[in-house]
């Protein structure tokens, strides 16, 4: 299924996936043969160093190219919470935590991903609900105080 627009990703998602595709170009333009090198014919050190290059620039176009899709088409999965969710839950201990959920891992401590193992767990829960997901130490249990999905 194909998604245009914004559709799946927040601003700040679009930033970040507009960021990795500027460095991944300027990576790529690195890579541009200089004028007259492609004529210079070198020993087989050169050569190798031309065919290392080569496959770095096949490397970095297939990432833009995955990059570029995302920016195109959002990474919207309709089997997981939406972009921008907000979520309150209270953990075992008692502590109370609000987060929003990314689809893409960023710089905010107070978020969570769609796709990890308590994002997935929240996929159809709602106030007053106790969900379960697997960490590394094993099984834990919070209850949903409150689950917002993004304004639309």
């Amino acid at each position: 299924m194909v998604i245009s627009g914004d559709k799946g990703l927040s601003a700040a998602a679009r930033r970040q996936l507009e960021k990795e595709i500027a460095d991944l170009r300027a990576q790529r333009d690195a890579l541009a043969p200089q004028p007259g090198e492609q004529e210079r014919t070198g020993d087989a050190a050169d050569q190798a160093d031309v065919i290392d290059r080569a496959e770095t620039a096949a490397r970095l176009d297939r990432q833009i190219a995955d990059v570029s899709a995302k920016l195109e088409h959002g990474a919207y999965d309709s089997s997981l919470l939406p972009d921008g969710t907000r979520v309150s839950l209270r953990f075992a201990d008692g502590d109370e935590e609000e987060f929003t959920v990314v689809t893409l891992p960023g710089e905010d401590v107070d978020s969570v991903t769609s796709d990890s193992p308590l994002g997935m767990a929240l996929v159809g829960a709602k106030a007053g609900d106790k969900v379960t997901y697997r960490t590394p130490r094993g099984e834990t249990t919070v209850t949903v105080l409150e689950l917002t999905p993004p304004k639309g």
